[in-house]
């Protein structure tokens, strides 16, 4: 039996390289192995965007990357988070199992409170696993694509199952008592971070991004702006972006004879940007251009996951006792 993966990516902005090559990439060579969800989780969003018009067309723009870099409808099942209620309805259930002190171990909380203190920590960030685990566990998911920092992601809905699982095992007609699956972390090993210009990992927050879809101008600033360092054999965050587009072996040739010569190494990794980025940015234009066929995608893609996830909303409910 074919197994179930899911991922999902935050309408907060155009996306990078580094989230191409850190995630979406792999989305692409796994939706032949996988059942494939694909969501574009603008609930989560929530607690960054909160301005309708901004909302609809980040959402909207993601739904058309998935489509620009490869993901197949035919393949993966496409859908926005806020389409399909069950993921806050279930996201509620488990508030109710889950301890303060638990979702303070939480990253994104520790992050929050590092930078305001608890008074703009919001509900919904303090929350945020909850629903994330919710995401996951909806779909008897088997394995989550994810990155080593994002680890903590798969064990707070793998405690979650475990917890619901124990506290209402008999609850149910399923001789094994159980109703959620335990996901598995899938780490994509050969995938390095991918630093930004300024040497620190590529973020949006950090303003050190080359996007994805960037047009030829774009590019040639982004890679002008990379930070380097006039002590080194190699200017080394030029090198470790042009890693991901030839070998290294050849790029120690080329960086060997062109040795100080800075701005000819970035004029190389230009031209190499410009001929991986061109193909994804004419195909992503070629696709906005029929919005139509965007909103039919996600229309499909609701009814689908909605089609899943409201037959394991009928466990879940059977199993606490509301129905």
């Amino acid at each position: 039996m074919q197994k179930t993966i899911l991922s999902g990516v935050k309408p907060t902005g155009r996306p990078h390289i580094g989230n191409y090559f850190g995630a979406m990439r792999q989305f692409v060579e796994l939706q032949n192995e996988y059942q494939s969800y694909f969501m574009i989780a603008d609930y989560h969003a929530l607690n960054l965007i909160q301005n309708a018009k901004e909302m609809r067309e980040l959402s909207l723009d993601v739904a058309i990357d998935f489509l620009a870099i490869g993901l197949n409808p035919k393949k993966s099942i496409i859908f926005k988070q806020s389409d399909v209620p069950e993921h806050t309805e279930l996201a509620w259930i488990f508030d109710t199992i889950t301890t303060v002190p638990y979702l303070k171990r939480a990253h994104a909380y520790k992050d929050a409170m590092a930078k305001g203190g608890e008074e703009d920590v919001s509900a919904g960030t303090f929350t945020y696993p909850m629903l994330m685990a919710a995401d996951i566990l909806l779909y008897d998911t088997d394995v989550v694509p994810v990155g080593q920092d994002q680890k903590q992601h798969i064990e707070f809905a793998r405690d979650t199952a475990e917890k619901f699982n124990r506290i209402f095992s008999g609850s149910t007609s399923l001789t094994t008592g159980e109703i959620f699956k335990l996901p598995e972390a899938l780490i994509i090993k050969d995938v390095e971070t991918v630093p930004g210009t300024d040497g620190r990992k590529m973020s949006k927050s950090y303003n050190n991004t080359i996007p994805l879809f960037a047009s030829d101008e774009e590019i040639e600033k982004a890679v002008m702006s990379i930070v380097t360092d006039s002590k080194a054999e190699y200017p080394e965050n030029v090198f470790y972006i042009h890693k991901l587009f030839r070998s290294v072996a050849e790029l120690d040739k080329i960086y060997e004879e062109n040795k100080g010569k800075y701005k000819v190494l970035k004029d190389i990794l230009i031209e190499d940007l410009k001929n991986f980025i061109r193909p994804l940015r004419e195909r992503r234009e070629e696709i906005a251009k029929d919005l139509n066929f965007v909103q039919k995608v996600l229309a499909e893609g609701k009814e689908r996951a909605r089609a899943k996830a409201s037959q394991k909303m009928i466990a879940v409910k059977r199993a606490i006792g509301v129905i």
